[in-house]
């Protein structure tokens, strides 16, 4: 026993090694490949419940061996030392645009994007849900809990956490094809009392309605990235801040605009740099794509590039853990745009790709 215990470290040390030498031996794009994900798949949520393990919650899967996409209700965990994926108990329900966050190694899904109406079995919008639930990984068990207060159900926020409490801002209540919503609603979710609790007036709600968007917590302060307000194109550059010391303060906007407006990104925060990647609602592309990179400092509010992402993608979530930000899975090309997949016809294209930044 003592000699496996012993082997099973050396490798799970040797893994975290291989993985950290490839992000040094890569300076000249800081990107390294990591194991696919099970399936293609993007609009899932992404989070860390602890250091060595990241989920991945509901989103749009390929339907069979077609181009065309299906709601999911998977949940998958990717082990970082090992870089393995492993497939657990599904979400109680199919969503996409999932809230997600972890607290105290729990994973916490506040509300989404659920099927709506149909019309000869045909579902013709995505509406919000306001189910919430909770799990737990060590019992791979999901548990109910108090839903969205009415009249805030959404999908699509930007979610940041500090301690026991986990703030969403912004989100959308219907997708369709012709026609997608904003909102400018801020709520928060106690996790130790299981309560959605009320904020005060002047941080309930953004300067600008915001969905699609990306951002986090860092030190006491809660930054909504970029995103988009009412459809693909109408994309944003700002940054807003909210001290959550001072809540009665407000919202501020920050001096520093990111270079490329874009919504459908993803980032994340290692120290006090926020870095954000990809998005969709792009002219200049054939797919509709963003590829940029770039990385916001909080002291100083000034924006710097970082390139291109090897695999320029949307509609995923990153998670920042152990000094590297992973990006698994995302849509290849924006959402609705018709393009050509080996002479098929696609209006969506997930993809399994995974991989992460190390700054």
């Amino acid at each position: 026993m003592r000699y496996s215990l012993k082997l099973v470290s050396t490798t799970v040390l040797g893994l975290l090694e291989l993985v950290s030498a490839a992000c040094s031996a890569n300076n000249s794009s800081n990107w390294v490949n990591l194991a696919p994900i099970p399936s293609p798949r993007q609009e899932q949520g992404t989070v860390a419940i602890n250091n060595d393990t990241i989920a991945i919650v509901g989103g749009i899967v390929l339907d069979g061996n077609t181009t065309n996409t299906v709601m999911t209700d998977l949940l998958q965990l990717y082990d970082i030392p090992s870089n393995t994926w492993k497939t657990v108990t599904p979400v109680p329900y199919a969503v996409n645009h999932p809230n997600v966050a972890a607290v105290d190694g729990k994973l916490y899904l506040l509300g989404g994007l659920v099927m709506g109406r149909t019309i000869s079995g045909i579902s013709v919008n995505w509406v919000a849900s306001g189910d919430c639930r909770v799990y737990d990984a060590t019992k791979d068990t999901w548990t109910e809990l108090s839903p969205m207060p009415n009249g805030t159900e959404r999908g699509s926020a930007i979610v940041g956490v500090r301690g026991e409490m986990v703030y969403l801002a912004g989100g959308m209540t219907i997708l369709q094809d012709t026609y997608q919503d904003t909102a400018d609603t801020v709520t928060a979710f106690n996790t130790t009392s299981g309560e959605w609790q009320r904020l005060p007036a002047a941080a309930a709600v953004l300067p600008e309605g915001r969905q699609h968007g990306t951002g986090a917590v860092i030190g006491n302060a809660f930054y909504v990235v970029g995103g988009r307000w009412f459809g693909q194109t109408n994309t944003r550059d700002t940054v807003y801040e909210l001290d959550l010391t001072d809540l009665e303060a407000g919202w501020q906007t920050s001096k520093g605009h990111m270079a490329v407006a874009r919504g459908g990104l993803n980032g994340g925060a290692i120290g006090n740099r926020f870095y954000a990647f990809g998005g969709e609602g792009n002219p200049d592309s054939t797919t509709g794509v963003f590829g940029q990179s770039e990385v916001f400092d909080t002291e100083s509010q000034q924006w710097t590039g970082l390139g291109t992402m090897p695999v320029p993608r949307h509609g995923t979530q990153a998670a920042a853990v152990g000094g590297r930000i992973y990006i698994p899975g995302g849509g290849l090309q924006q959402d609705g745009k018709l393009v050509y997949v080996n002479g098929v016809r696609s209006f969506m294209q997930p993809t399994a790709h995974f991989d992460a930044f190390c700054p």
